[in-house]
């Protein structure tokens, strides 16, 4: 996992004081390069001893080993960025729109990269698994997430597999007390803290069914309700409110569950491609 991606999950979780310096390091991760443990500091509006807090949090011993890699892991994309005519990672009002764009290419390729890369698949197997032994698949997410739990349920049902996208936490909750069949339950939310994503997860795990989370956050409370968690890795643009990247990753993880699933039943998954195709036709002549 690269250090900008550690980053970029935990400061949801951190503290005020580190989630600062998380802020800053996140707008601009060159600045750890560029200036001494006293003066991130002052920029950040905190302490030598909360700079060495927010080293620790994120894996390291101290600030020296963090710039060491930080430089490491920058000049690595400096040259990866570069070959793609998209040096930086951070969209700014200089950019033009060509500029801009091919950032935000960069960022997305980067984000598939990396989490494919890092992907367990073992969890990833048995996220399949328990889609595969389901008769019943829930699946919610709020704001974007919510776009991709329905990207997923789309796929699903193509494929004759009984999918449901909740609209609204009461329904959500509602949903996953009720086990008249075999259920697995999965919730998608980029910090891994959105209550009624992860109160979704919690009702259905209590009352009997798998529980898989989507999030870019290890040490996050939706991950901890889930019986499998698949994470992303995730540098969003400045524009983050926006959730672009972190959605292209989580699309990547879907597009993953779909594959492991569809190849499961593979000629049931034909067939079904097949008549849903030709049952459509007639609508897009």
């Amino acid at each position: 996992m690269s250090i900008q991606s550690t980053i970029e999950a935990a400061a949801s979780t951190l503290p005020p004081s580190l989630a600062r310096i998380a802020a800053v390091v996140r707008e601009n991760p060159s600045i750890v390069i560029d200036k001494t443990i006293n003066e991130l500091a002052d920029e950040c509006r905190t302490s030598v001893a909360s700079v060495v807090r927010f080293c620790r949090a994120i894996g390291f011993s101290g600030y020296a080993p963090l710039r060491m890699a930080l430089a490491t892991e920058l000049g690595k994309e400096a040259a990866q960025f570069s070959a793609r005519g998209a040096f930086g990672s951070e969209i700014s009002d200089e950019d033009t729109l060509q500029e801009a764009v091919s950032k935000l290419a960069a960022l997305e390729l980067l984000a598939i990269e990396e989490t494919v890369a890092q992907l367990d698949f073992d969890v990833l197997e048995a996220a399949i698994d328990a889609i595969d032994s389901a008769d019943r698949i829930l699946l919610y997410g709020i704001g974007a997430s919510q776009f991709v739990a329905e990207d997923l349920a789309h796929k699903l049902l193509r494929v004759g597999r009984n999918a449901h996208v909740l609209s609204d936490s009461h329904e959500a909750v509602a949903a996953s007390v009720l086990q008249s069949a075999p259920t697995v339950a999965i919730g998608f939310s980029h910090a891994g803290s959105t209550i009624e994503t992860v109160r979704f997860l919690e009702t259905a795990r209590a009352n009997g069914s798998a529980t898989v989370a989507v999030t870019s956050a290890k040490d996050s409370p939706l991950a901890r309700a889930a019986d499998h968690a698949l994470f992303t890795e995730v540098r969003e643009s400045t524009f983050r409110a926006g959730a672009m990247v972190s959605r292209i990753a989580q699309l990547a993880l879907v597009d993953c569950l779909f594959i492991g699933a569809a190849k499961r039943r593979f000629t049931e998954t034909v067939d079904a491609l097949q008549r849903t195709r030709e049952a459509t036709r007639a609508l897009r002549d």
